[in-house]
């Protein structure tokens, strides 16, 4: 059963809705129904939703698999913690204007981190198992 996976799952969610406003509100300003309309910012909203939505799952699947197989949970709890930050840092420093561009390259650095340390763990749980 997971218990710890889907606290940072729902922390995350709330950080893809905030990203999924922002570009309705993008949208909306700059009267655009369909797609970008062109428009940067409406362009830059998409892509700070997006990223987030293009890392999360796959990562928060690492974390619960992880959690599945049996994983300690401080490693769990200290993944979710990184993904959250990770995804929270970079859809602030991308989604500024203008960026604060060591913002999102942490954020990401952070990211691959759990994508990595995510992947090795799943891999050693299912071979020692």
């Amino acid at each position: 059963m997971l218990a710890i996976t889907p606290i940072y799952a729902a922390l995350v969610g709330f950080i893809f809705l905030a990203l999924s406003v922002n570009v309705v509100r993008a949208r909306i300003k700059h009267r655009v129904s369909v797609g970008d309309g062109g428009e940067k910012l409406v362009i830059k909203a998409m892509r700070a939703q997006a990223n987030c939505a293009e890392y999360a799952p796959i990562t928060l699947l690492l974390i619960a698999m992880a959690e599945l197989q049996g994983g300690p949970a401080w490693l769990i709890h200290l993944l979710g913690a990184l993904i959250l930050i990770g995804r929270a840092i970079h859809a602030y420093g991308f989604g500024i204007t203008p960026q604060i561009v060591p913002l999102r390259k942490n954020g990401m650095y952070l990211t691959f981190a759990v994508l990595f340390v995510g992947s090795l763990t799943n891999l050693i749980l299912a071979f020692c198992s």
